[in-house]
């Protein structure tokens, strides 16, 4: 992976993530254990503030993440607590509409929010990158009704910036793939299920221990879309490796596979939008 980052600025944007972390006084952080998050839970204890790292334990959550969530919170002795959200209950969000993150994340805000209320935290904060500022995002409405406060946005933190920086200060997860929610591996309209978050689950998981990196299986319907690295994807469809994928996703349940042959791109199914 090539980070391109000024050390110099990225040094001095943490210097002012540091004192704005202060300036909240104490946070409840929402830790999903991706990069950002991780990112932010080792600047929390840097900045030696009151904070409790909560992870929101669902059916969309991919279970690599949840341990790694287990794990940070010991190493960096910042206090965690697995919450559960009740998504999955709302017709809004399992019919798959273009709003789904919105209903995802105001279930999970609302949660937060009340927790720290009652157990007297300041705020509420989240890994928001200065990226993710210009890729669509409706949860970002939910923040924004909730009150969240984003600190890697507020001092102008890239993916880019957060990579280097954890790269620097050794975290493991400064290379880690993007990883969001299972359920985001649904084309809008098909609904969001237990079973179907499984089946992707699984998929991805098969892949990764054939030694697969950044991918994504896509699910529509009976058919999984595999969507890998340029330089994987003749690995995938050799004669050998192939028979191997088709069968062991036959077995969690798919009855099509197929092999995209762009590659993968984030956000892929959000193309039907610019239609």
């Amino acid at each position: 992976m090539i980070i391109t980052s000024d050390p110099y600025l990225t040094e001095k944007k943490y210097s002012s993530l540091i004192s704005y972390l202060k300036s909240l006084k104490s946070v409840v952080l929402a830790y999903s254990g991706g990069v950002d998050s991780t990112f932010l839970l080792m600047a929390l204890s840097d900045a030696a503030i009151p904070a409790l790292a909560v992870t929101a334990k669902s059916p969309s959550m991919p279970i690599d993440d949840f341990n790694r969530c287990v794990s940070m919170t010991e190493k960096f002795k910042i206090p965690g607590k697995i919450i559960e959200t009740d998504e999955m209950t709302d017709e809004r969000y399992v019919s798959n509409t273009p709003q789904r993150c919105f209903y995802c994340k105001s279930e999970l805000f609302r949660k937060l929010t009340a927790l720290a209320d009652a157990e007297g935290f300041d705020c509420v904060i989240d890994g928001s990158n200065s990226d993710d500022l210009s890729d669509y995002r409706p949860g970002f409405k939910a923040k924004e009704s909730f009150g969240i406060k984003s600190p890697l946005i507020e001092v102008g933190l890239s993916k880019a910036d957060i990579r280097a920086l954890s790269q620097h200060y050794g975290l493991s997860t400064w290379d880690l793939p993007a990883s969001p929610c299972l359920a985001s591996r649904l084309p809008y309209g098909e609904r969001v299920t237990e079973d179907a978050l499984r089946m992707v689950s699984e998929a991805e998981h098969v892949l990764k221990a054939l030694g697969f990196g950044q991918l994504r299986v896509r699910k529509h319907g009976d058919m999984a879309r595999i969507e890998l690295h340029e330089g994987d994807i003749e690995k995938c469809t050799s004669a050998a490796m192939r028979g191997k994928i088709v069968q062991e996703l036959k077995d969690v349940g798919f009855l099509y596979v197929s092999c995209d042959l762009e590659g993968y791109v984030s956000g892929k199914l959000n193309r039907v939008l610019e239609k």
